[in-house]
């Protein structure tokens, strides 16, 4: 039965889309599953980071369900529609109104296409197969992004590369997703999954509270001028000050020894 999956390995959390019968799409109440796993991510004090893939080879996510879930949403009133979308967790939960600052990478293998791409474009950090798919195909069916994919993609791979996929709704491969920035690093199929977990238990290794710190300002910088944003970054550095990771940074430098950080 379609789920989503949580594990955990040395404070990462796993999270897996696991309905590879329909390339991982989201119907309503995997969407809603997914939504109940990253809040239960971000209140879990053990969990660092997160790492979001889905189940087999042949797709990360082909988006949203267009039967049991588009439909659903656009055939709302406008009243339902804002209460529980707009103003809601949106689609694959990191969208929209997510409000944490934990680092999550996505292990992308396969097809990242429409809501999955937006998805993607949520997370922090890109991974990716060498038989990637990308793809924003909503221009082919009559609508546009409504998850970010039209603002978030921009900032990404900058508005020439992103105006190319939006109005186009082509298919690109992985070298072009990694020439463009879309995608941090390509790998094996074979490879992806524990190569991406490597890396996550890697970040899990530095100072949590600061990775948090550093995200929120890197966010709430985007619109603010130069001054605006310097100030902001300098007052979240402060903040750290007064925290036992901090100290513990400091003493393991001297000391020349791997910090232990507790997030705290």
């Amino acid at each position: 039965m379609p789920s989503i999956r949580k594990e955990m390995r040395n404070h990462v959390a796993v999270i897996t889309i696991d309905r590879p019968e329909s390339m991982n799409a989201l119907d309503y109440d995997l969407n809603q599953e997914l939504i109940r796993t990253f809040r239960e991510f971000e209140d879990d004090p053990d969990a660092y980071v997160a790492v979001l893939t889905g189940a087999g080879e042949k797709a990360f996510c082909a988006g949203a369900d267009l039967k049991s879930y588009t439909y659903s949403y656009v055939s709302r009133s406008a009243a339902d529609f804002r209460m529980d979308y707009t103003d809601g967790p949106g689609f694959g939960a990191i969208t929209r109104n997510f409000k944490g600052n934990k680092p999550v990478v996505a292990a992308i293998n396969g097809y990242c296409i429409s809501g999955g791409l937006e998805l993607a474009l949520a997370t922090d950090i890109r991974f990716c197969s060498s038989n990637a798919v990308f793809a924003l195909q909503d221009v082919n069916w009559g609508f546009h992004c409504a998850d970010g994919g039209s603002i978030r993609l921009p900032l990404v791979v900058g508005q020439g590369n992103a105006m190319e996929m939006l109005l186009s709704g082509d298919k690109f491969n992985a070298e072009h997703a990694y020439r463009i920035g879309l995608v941090n690093r390509v790998y094996a199929p074979e490879e992806l999954l524990e190569r991406t977990i490597e890396f996550a238990e890697k970040l899990a290794s530095r100072a949590p509270l600061a990775q948090r710190f550093a995200k929120d300002v890197m966010h709430r910088a985007i619109g603010l001028n130069l001054d605006e944003a310097l100030r902001m970054e300098t007052r979240s550095f402060y903040d750290l000050a007064h925290t036992q990771d901090l100290h513990e940074g400091i003493a393991a430098f001297a000391e020349k020894r791997p910090a232990a950080f507790k997030g705290e």
